[in-house]
């Protein structure tokens, strides 16, 4: 009984109202806030000119899978090392330095005549693009310890802002500026919110982070904790892979398959992307309350059931319209999902447990391109995205499977 009541005092301190807002707090949390959106932006500008790139480089369906590979090997293979250079320098540091590499390689996709050339240069753009999701998140985790609100679904929902409003604009352009000239564009607006909001970052240091293991896991031995935080960390990246997939597959695929399938124009395709990432805006603006309520286990089941509906329905969809509404609930319930699984990485792990959670997720995205493309060939795009659906029910099952680690914070 004394162990059971240290246990939830323990708890009961980790859901204590959080004290008035910090101002400093307050500031990183902005900062932080304009490096999620601008993420977002830039990387729909690149997927909504995927279409005019895929023309321009004479690349098969197939072909462009192995290209679009770039990205996601560049970002896995650098998120390790991303985890180790927050620990070094910094996840601060780390955040401003990716953020202005990626800004600077969004660039060079256009300026590529060969599926080579376009998968060279996407291993640069997907480095940069991993190491600014690793040391941007693991900010956010030291700031959500001090803030004592499980807030991560709102800085994901910039992201998902950044991208609605980055495919949007594209959509506008796509049919009067030419790809090199708008992502030139988008390099500048980048490498101005770095400036801007890397100033603040600078200005202001990452908040110490309270202990919050609970007395139970106190008593036990250090190596005890730290091969069942290990397991955790897994567990969630295994979670965050199966929607990553998702969300990779319907920026590198999505607007072909309105385009190449249901034969929507350039402003339509685009405004599939665009409707995928209101829907995940809207679903992770409402994330901090839906966690808050009915926990994260709930969240994640509820989460992967909704995607898989979606996604089946947008997969195969007669037409754009009812394709793109199919994309909107799909994008409801992938939004809280790796937010969650990121999140509680970080807990457990600190920036490692981002990092390894993040490099297991981002596997999803080294899997899709390909795996789609070579499914494309062989059975169509639309059987192909339904693999999407399958990915976020196996979330979803996963989630359902391991409910008591959400609760108890142990696999």
């Amino acid at each position: 009984m004394p162990t059971l009541n240290k246990t939830r005092a323990a708890l009961t301190k980790d859901l204590a109202p959080a004290p008035p807002a910090d101002p400093h707090l307050t500031r990183l949390r902005i900062a932080l806030t304009a490096f999620f959106a601008m993420d977002g932006f830039l990387f729909a500008g690149w997927v909504v000119r995927i279409p005019a790139i895929k023309a321009q480089t004479g690349a098969g369906a197939g072909t462009l899978g192995l290209a679009l590979l770039g990205v996601s090997a560049g970002a896995v293979a650098f998120m390790m090392i991303t985890g180790r250079l927050c620990r070094r320098f910094g996840s601060h540091a780390v955040t401003t330095a990716s953020a202005a590499a990626l800004a600077l390689s969004i660039v060079l996709p256009p300026l590529t005549r060969s599926a080579t050339a376009l998968g060279l240069v996407l291993l640069v753009f997907g480095a940069a693009y991993g190491s600014l999701n690793v040391a941007m998140n693991s900010a956010a985790v030291d700031l959500i310890s001090a803030l004592r609100r499980p807030v991560m679904s709102s800085f994901h929902a910039a992201f998902s802002l950044g991208g609605m409003l980055g495919a949007g604009l594209g959509g506008l352009i796509a049919g009067g500026l030419s790809p090199t000239a708008h992502l030139l564009l988008l390099a500048a607006i980048g490498l101005l919110v770095t400036a801007v909001a890397g100033n603040a970052l600078r200005a202001h240091p990452a908040p110490a982070v309270p202990e919050r293991l609970p007395a139970e896991q106190e008593s036990r031995p250090r190596h005890d904790r730290a091969g069942r935080g290990r397991r955790l960390v897994l567990v969630f990246g295994l979670i965050a892979l199966c929607t990553a997939y998702g969300e990779g597959a319907m920026a590198d695929w999505g607007a072909l398959h309105l385009s190449q399938d249901l034969g929507a124009g350039p402003g339509t395709a685009a405004a599939g992307y665009a409707v995928f990432a209101l829907a995940m805006t809207v679903g992770r603006l409402s994330g901090t309350t839906l966690v808050q309520r009915f926990g994260a286990a709930r969240a994640l089941i509820a989460g992967g059931t909704t995607a898989t509906a979606g996604m089946l329905f947008g997969a195969l969809a007669p037409s754009a319209g009812a394709a793109c509404a199919g994309f909107a609930v799909a994008g409801l319930g992938l939004a809280n999902i790796f937010p969650i699984a990121i999140a509680r990485a970080g807990e457990s792990g600190g920036p490692d447990g981002v990092a390894v959670a993040s490099t297991v997720g981002y596997g999803g995205m080294l899997l899709g391109p390909p795996a789609i493309g070579f499914l494309a060939e062989a059975a169509g795009l639309p059987a192909a995205l339904t693999t999407v659906a399958l990915l976020a029910a196996v979330a979803a099952v996963i989630a359902y499977a391991t409910r008591g680690a959400h609760r108890t914070g142990r696999p």
